[in-house]
């Protein structure tokens, strides 16, 4: 067989594997946020009195349950009329439809002498026994050029009933328990039993886990090393704006529980390119946690350039989902695989325009991925633009979405495999005095870059 041959086939190859790639699609974008006031007259006065302040309201965080989907608008500076909200999904009149108060207007109004229910979340979780379970920060303004005006409350689990939108429960955290520059960003939630669920809030300030036991109703934090940044990953280039950033643990994703019924906890900081696990065995329990330092594995790196803030695992498919944000992407990696290389890691979506900044990754209960990007820091650090799209949220099924991927559950013979089986089974890469092959497999960072290169260099002529 002439290496033209296999050349040609490699070019085919890496045309159908890239066509059949990035299958999401953006379902809502906007340019800025809107709010469902109780009327236009209410709308102009919060406007007017700057309770509203358009530019200043970006979304962080998003769920979906059922026909809604939940997006946080946390109270970085001021101007923010409400912090968590929902868009009706059933409503198709609109792809840029305003953010209706959750659970309502009251929630979220200031009194003279209080803050509002609901301060400033993150991120939420609505979990499988109809609950919302809501991570309030509890800072306001922390992000306003004007110090004075930043307020600080102590960080709270808010959980409300889906069913009726009432609230059940309000957690708020014990004092030893938040440090002076705690940011909690980040929540996890086990609950493979309603009434003995756990709840995992992630300190991307002070490098901690505080682990809430809703039967006890009770908390505990736990400290490792492996929550701590990466002082050598904490340079960050996102649409040419450098900034540092020294955030630690973030990303949490949650296995479904393995046979002994407890479930893995996959977790990273953002300043940081290497993957972690523990068992939830040892976070249940905070003196079992501090005697087992060696029950928090190191799985491996996403290699250079490869931060990552939000991660969450697909229970049914094993499929571990998390943003790159330098790189514009979000990525995979299929937990069954055991080794968190380069190599078992596939692209789900990577776009320089339309995915700045993958700030939330949710999988629903009927089995579709969701990702808000937010361009955050271009609203940072750079020129804001109202007149440019800014912030999107995009979906696929996990099915389609890890496609021809390395996380592909059901991974597809395509012509180049054909081709091969009915030969060597592998690429001679002819003229290399090696001796090694390259194995034709699913679609990576790394098959892209090497067939690529193989072509482009000539090395298959």
């Amino acid at each position: 067989v002439k290496m033209g041959g296999i050349k040609t086939l490699i070019l085919l190859h890496l045309v159908y594997l890239t066509t059949c790639m990035d299958q999401l699609h953006i379902l809502y974008e906007w340019k800025v946020l809107d709010y469902q006031f109780e009327s236009p007259q209410a709308r102009q006065e919060a406007l007017d009195s700057k309770r509203y302040i358009p530019e200043n309201n970006i979304p962080m965080g998003l769920e979906v349950y059922q026909d809604r989907l939940f997006v946080t608008v946390p109270r970085w500076k001021s101007g923010v009329p409400s912090s968590l909200n929902y868009i009706n999904l059933k409503d198709n009149s609109t792809t840029s439809p305003v953010l209706i108060p959750y659970p309502n207007w009251a929630a979220h109004t200031f009194d003279e002498n209080s803050p509002p229910e609901i301060i400033s979340p993150f991120r939420v979780r609505a979990d499988r026994c109809g609950r919302l379970w809501v991570l309030d920060n509890g800072k306001i303004n922390n992000a306003d050029v004007n110090e004075t005006l930043i307020k600080k409350h102590q960080p709270s689990l808010i959980i409300y009933n889906l069913s009726n939108d009432n609230l059940i429960r309000r957690y708020i955290f014990p004092a030893d328990q938040v440090k002076e520059d705690s940011g909690f960003a980040n929540i996890a939630i086990e609950d493979s039993d309603c009434e003995k669920t756990y709840a995992y809030s992630a300190d991307l300030g002070k490098a901690g886990l505080v682990v809430y036991s809703w039967e006890k109703n009770d908390s505990w934090r736990i400290s490792h090393h492996y929550f701590h940044q990466d002082p050598l990953a904490c340079d960050f280039n996102v649409k040419g704006i450098n900034f540092t950033w020294e955030d630690a643990i973030f990303g949490l994703g949650l296995s479904a529980p393995n046979a002994d019924n407890f479930s893995t906890l996959y977790f990273h900081p953002m300043a940081s390119f290497n993957e972690f696990a523990v068992s939830t065995e040892y976070l249940r329990n905070k003196t079992v946690a501090d005697n087992n330092f060696d029950a928090f594995k190191h799985l491996g790196d996403r290699g250079p350039n490869a931060q990552s803030s939000a991660s969450f695992i697909d229970p049914k498919t094993g499929v571990l989902f998390y943003s790159l944000v330098n790189l514009n992407a979000v990525a995979c990696w299929k937990t069954s695989n055991k080794d968190y290389t380069m190599k078992n890691q596939g692209r789900i979506y990577m776009n320089e325009n339309t995915m700045i900044y993958p700030t939330d990754i949710k999988v629903d209960y009927d089995e579709n991925l969701w990702i808000l990007s937010n361009r955050m820091p271009i609203w940072k650090y750079g020129k804001w633009d109202l007149n440019d799209v800014n912030f999107r949220v995009f979906s696929a099924p996990v099915v389609d979405a890890i496609s021809h991927t390395a996380c592909d559950i059901t991974p597809r013979t395509d012509i180049l495999d054909k081709f091969l089986k009915t030969n060597t089974s592998t690429i001679l890469i002819a003229g290399a005095t090696t001796g090694n092959a390259v194995n034709a497999g699913p679609m990576t960072f790394a098959t892209i870059f090497l067939l690529s290169w193989f072509i482009s260099f000539g090395v298959l002529n």
